[in-house]
């Protein structure tokens, strides 16, 4: 029996003590006078199957279960290596993605809650770059020297103009930008552009106001409706009017009085009635009560900007009327004061040629030529000598706007325009019969640099 691997010994009616068999395994099952040495009383136990183990039993399992601590031991490693590299790898790209976003809209979604003023409106950066289709181009109405301003249409399809401010950091940033932002939310006047909404983040600044349908005094001013002036002589006088008040407003009705400093036809929006609505007041320089500011740049339009400005940079509200007096003068020629030069071919400014022609009594070629003779000539006359008061050169002889207005209502101009035909030029020439004092010399004669604003079109 040697060399087996199986014997069945069943059934066998065998007796005596269990023999050594060389067996792996064998079976007993049926001999119940077997009997171990070490047997209980009953000898008819049934031996598992298989009884003995094979000889290199242990030593297998030994190595089986090495073998499977080695591989589970791998296979937490792999997992766990694998589980390591998808969240890197998660967190690379949620990383790329918040920072690509920071790129792709230049500043955070969230804005100072601080920062919310009254009833103005709040709108994140996002809103405001959806809007005006990415800050496309094609939605330019105009550029200035603060920003530029593009037409907007919002999620509810209101349609606005957002001024996209281009020095976003300077004088003092945020907070400067707060505070211009709390005046410019005070001063509301039918004639006054209203600041809706707003926009503040950490490397943007924007605007928000309503849209204008029939765009500037400027861009209008050369349009034709059915054959006709789009501006006629009436809806001229009563622009002049509605601005007039408006610069009232700012000058002597709000606190701290604002100072436009740009004051044009370019910068005067109609409203859908042709309503004289003063834009860009708000980011003028911001005047407390008998305060003047000297400034080394000059923010404003070349033909506009008063004498005493371009020589020394210092601005008041006579600065305003001055530009208030060039604003009459488009009203009447028609032509820009900025390009009145460059249409002659001459280096002359309109002023000094309105002043030529009034010194020579030809006022009717003063008049724009496509209002055909429609207009009131005493009118005219009267609004000539409102302008000429408004751009003496000396400040101190100009009137307040308050007094412009009323001049505009019919009070008081007689008396005013009698009283400037006898003050002296302020800078009298050594001759005896010296020529006219003329706006160009003051253009020669500044060193300061001049920063041009101008916007048209809708806005």
């Amino acid at each position: 029996m040697k060399k087996r691997f199986y014997r069945d010994l069943s059934y066998n009616n065998l007796s005596g003590s269990l023999p050594k068999i060389s067996a792996r395994t064998f079976k007993v099952i049926g001999n119940p006078l077997i009997c171990g040495p070490k047997t209980g009383n009953n000898c008819s136990a049934v031996f598992p199957e298989p009884l003995l183990l094979p000889p290199d039993g242990p030593k297998a399992q030994s190595d089986s279960g090495s073998k499977g601590h080695l591989v589970a031991v791998a296979f937490g490693a792999s997992f766990g290596a694998l589980f390591f590299i998808v969240l890197f790898i998660g967190f690379l790209v949620w990383w790329r993605y918040r920072h690509n976003q920071q790129i792709f809209f230049d500043v955070h979604e969230q804005y100072d809650p601080e920062v919310c003023l009254g009833h103005l409106k709040s709108y994140t950066f996002k809103e405001l770059r959806v809007a005006t289709d990415h800050f496309n181009s094609k939605n330019v109405l105009g550029r200035g020297g603060f920003g530029i301003v593009y037409k907007g249409c919002l999620n509810d399809g209101t349609v606005v103009a957002v001024k996209r401010l281009k020095d976003y950091n300077i004088a003092g940033g945020e907070i400067q930008f707060q505070t211009k932002v709390e005046t410019i939310s005070l001063a509301v006047h039918r004639n006054l552009l209203r600041l809706s909404g707003f926009c503040t983040t950490e490397n943007e600044r924007l605007l928000v106001y309503p849209y204008m349908p029939n765009g500037s005094v400027m861009s209008r001013l050369k349009d034709h409706i059915h054959g006709r002036p789009a501006l006629d002589w009436a809806r001229r006088k009563r622009i002049a009017l509605g601005t007039a008040r408006g610069l009232v407003y700012l000058h002597e009705q709000c606190d701290p009085k604002i100072i436009h400093r740009d004051v044009k036809a370019a910068n005067i929006l109609l409203d859908e009635d042709f309503e004289a609505v003063v834009g860009d007041f708000g980011l003028a320089k911001l005047l407390d009560h008998q305060d003047s500011h000297v400034t080394t740049t000059v923010r404003g339009t070349v033909g506009h900007i008063a004498p005493e400005y371009l020589s020394t940079g210092q601005s008041s509200e006579k600065t305003d009327v001055f530009g208030f007096g060039i604003l009459l003068l488009e009203l009447i020629t028609g032509k820009k004061a900025l390009d009145f030069g460059r249409e002659l071919n001459e280096k002359h400014v309109m002023l000094d040629w309105v002043k030529k022609l009034h010194h020579e009594g030809k006022l009717s070629l003063l008049v724009d030529k496509d209002l055909k003779g429609n207009f009131d000539r005493i009118e005219l006359e009267e609004t000539i000598q409102i302008a000429l008061l408004c751009t003496q050169f000396n400040p101190l002889h100009r009137p307040r706007m308050s007094e412009v207005l009323r001049m505009l209502e019919g009070d008081r101009l007689v008396d005013k325009w009698e009283a400037s035909q006898t003050i002296e030029t302020p800078r009298s020439r050594s001759c005896d019969n010296p020529p006219l004092q003329r706006y160009s010399d003051f253009l020669d004669e500044s060193s300061f640099v001049v920063e041009a604003m101008e916007l048209s079109g809708p806005r």
